[in-house]
């Protein structure tokens, strides 16, 4: 039991030292987007739903040096920036699959061939991945984004930005983030290292297999190289490791779960069947074809496989596990101090609210309601706080009237 859970915490700090990089890279794009960019980019090249939009999220994806949850912060900024749903599908498809480093470690060790097969995969099935959302996921199903009622915030846009990027969206996405770290690092300790090798006759059977254990966990765009590598070595099809290097990226627990609940269950089922079934017939592909990895690739593949965490990877989980135990913690504190409120405060649900220019417009709203003396605004909670005798009816009336929604 005690050398069980050694290696599952193990699995957990490699887990996060490997993702933590991107993660906190992923969150301080965000935050310059949010911040730094403006809004008419957004409503010109992505808030669109055609196949210019999505072309264009693709391509502006696929060069980014992000993993599967780097590009979830990014990807939901894109969405509260007003990006269409089908852009932002495109993007969280393309954008993980590959990156300028990873497409030059691909070549360095899988060859030219692989090298040029990663970014035309990511690119084809993040563009049809893209229109698909545009079509089947209408944007009724996550609620229209308030545009209008959001001010642009004034103060120093470097705190800003890390504000934006390291407590408000943390505090957004930040529990489901740490439940799948934890599932993930438990399903790399369960399955076997020869799991795979089973299957050696049967490509397809292989590559399904591969989907099975390699969509919950997390698999890095540039650290999923050398693993396909070693295992191409021991017999993998060369188109079951590009499903790896396609469907593990791509998508994991912890991407699946913030997607789901900051995008949608109709969003979230077509962003995994596109990765699924395009990685599947790029697969098949690449077999027909019968692209060969160099023979360098073995001792290469088996070097990296004993590699730790250096300490720069250990620093940035340090600061993510912080970052994260600090947003969650207020935003417990926060419920807690709702709950001990006096008789004169009163807590209603309202939804739509997305970012805290809107937590912005709905205090606005309700400040000239008689009986308001001070209102607070959570977008994560949907939560509007009022303290003061201020009448519901009324309240509903001034959320209403700001075009968001009141539950009461």
């Amino acid at each position: 039991m005690v050398r069980q859970m050694r290696e599952f915490l193990l699995s957990l700090l490699s887990v996060v030292s490997e993702m933590s990089p991107y993660l906190l890279l992923g969150f301080l794009i965000a935050g310059i987007l949010h911040v730094f960019v403006p809004k008419g980019f957004y409503r010109k090249y992505l808030s669109r739903d055609n196949k210019w939009a999505v072309l264009w999220a693709a391509l502006l994806g696929i060069p980014l040096p992000l993993c599967s949850c780097g590009v979830i912060p990014t990807a939901i900024g894109l969405r509260r920036e007003n990006a269409s749903k089908g852009a932002v599908a495109s993007f969280l498809i393309a954008t993980p699959q590959t990156g300028i480093d990873s497409i030059l470690a691909t070549f360095s060790l899988l060859g030219l061939g692989f090298a040029i097969v990663r970014p035309v995969a990511a690119l084809v099935t993040g563009v049809c991945g893209g229109i698909l959302v545009s079509r089947l996921a209408g944007e009724e199903e996550e609620g229209s984004v308030q545009e209008d009622s959001c001010k642009v915030e004034s103060g120093n846009r470097i705190w800003r930005v890390l504000k934006y990027a390291y407590f408000e969206m943390i505090q957004d996405i930040g529990g489901r983030l740490a439940i799948g770290l934890l599932v993930a690092a438990l399903i790399q300790v369960a399955v076997p290292d020869q799991f795979f090798l089973q299957f050696g006759s049967e490509p397809l059977l292989q590559m399904l297999v591969i989907l099975v254990v390699a969509i919950p966990m997390y698999i890095c765009s540039t650290g999923s190289i050398p693993v396909a590598a070693a295992l191409m070595m021991k017999g993998l099809s060369p188109g079951a490791a590009l499903v790896m290097l396609m469907a593990g990226p791509a998508v994991n627990l912890a991407s699946i779960l913030v997607v789901r609940k900051a995008l949608g269950s109709r969003f979230t089922w077509i962003y995994l069947g596109t990765i699924v079934v395009f990685s599947v017939g790029f697969g098949l592909i690449v077999n027909a074809i019968g692209i060969k990895v160099p023979e360098a690739a073995g001792i290469a593949s088996c070097c990296a496989a004993e590699a730790l965490p250096g300490t720069f990877k250990l620093i940035c989980a340090a600061v993510l596990t912080i970052l994260i135990i600090f947003a969650l913690s207020m935003k417990l504190f926060e419920r807690f101090k709702n709950k001990a409120q006096d008789p004169d405060t009163a807590v209603y649900t309202v939804e739509g609210m997305h970012c805290s220019h809107c937590e912005a417009a709905v205090c606005r709203a309700v400040e000239d309601v008689p009986g308001v003396e001070e209102a607070k605004a959570s977008a994560s909670r949907k939560s509007l706080t009022i303290k003061g005798p201020a009448k519901a009816d009324e309240i509903r009336a001034a959320v209403e009237k700001a075009g968001y929604t009141f539950k009461g």
